[in-house]
């Protein structure tokens, strides 16, 4: 009980498999997401701070860190299906945060609950760092499919997942980190020579020249 059960918990995190009952070449951890989102936010919130935005580097970090612990109750759900509709996304959404609560009520004594409800809530709001936090993850989840098409995974479901992530970061084309990962990121991203080279390319280019 108490805190040593959330820490015995973090472990879970690496058992913890995205995208599961799908053939990958690589696969990736919940626990693993959760530190490449963390770093890839850390990244665009300097992109934002150079260009004189001003940084809560605190929440930026807490956000990202703790984004999808809650997936500790619910397991990871396809995102195809997660964001299937506004209405469905808003109830996983509230399932997580009330499994949530239960456990930091059950488990973190008292003096606690405020930091943790803080942190384990959801994070994707409409601050800076709640948008940088929607792209950070949406990034992570673009590299997860771009490296499947690159090892030729014969499976449609990661183009649907690469077209759903660029989409997702596009509408935050406000943001001047995803100007940067646009311009600057991206055009690496595309220069790699592999089989469905041609097909990505063509397919990103629509999937901006929409956004523009």
């Amino acid at each position: 009980m108490g805190v040593h059960t959330y820490f015995k918990s973090l472990s879970d995190l690496e058992h913890l498999y995205r995208l599961p009952g799908k053939f990958k070449f690589q696969t990736h951890t919940v626990a693993a997401h959760s530190f490449k989102v963390t770093k890839i936010a850390q990244f665009l919130g300097t992109v934002e701070e150079l260009a004189g935005e001003k940084v809560n580097w605190r929440s930026l970090y807490e956000k990202a860190l703790n984004h999808d612990y809650a997936e500790l109750f619910t397991g990871d759900i396809k995102t195809p299906v997660k964001y299937a509709t506004v209405e469905l996304k808003e109830l996983f959404s509230q399932v997580e945060e009330q499994m949530s609560r239960k456990f930091i009520e059950e488990e973190f004594p008292k003096e606690f609950h405020e930091a943790y409800l803080r942190r384990l809530k959801e994070g994707k709001d409409g601050s800076l760092e709640g948008r940088i936090l929607s792209v950070a993850d949406k990034v992570d989840l673009l590299y997860e499919a771009y490296g499947e098409i690159l090892k030729r995974n014969p499976d449609p479901l990661f183009f649907e997942i690469y077209e759903e992530a660029l989409n997702t970061i596009l509408k935050f084309k406000e943001l001047h980190c995803v100007k940067y990962f646009v311009e600057h990121i991206m055009p690496d991203m595309l220069a790699e020579k592999f089989m469905p080279h041609s097909e990505l390319r063509d397919l990103t280019e629509r999937i901006i020249h929409r956004h523009e």
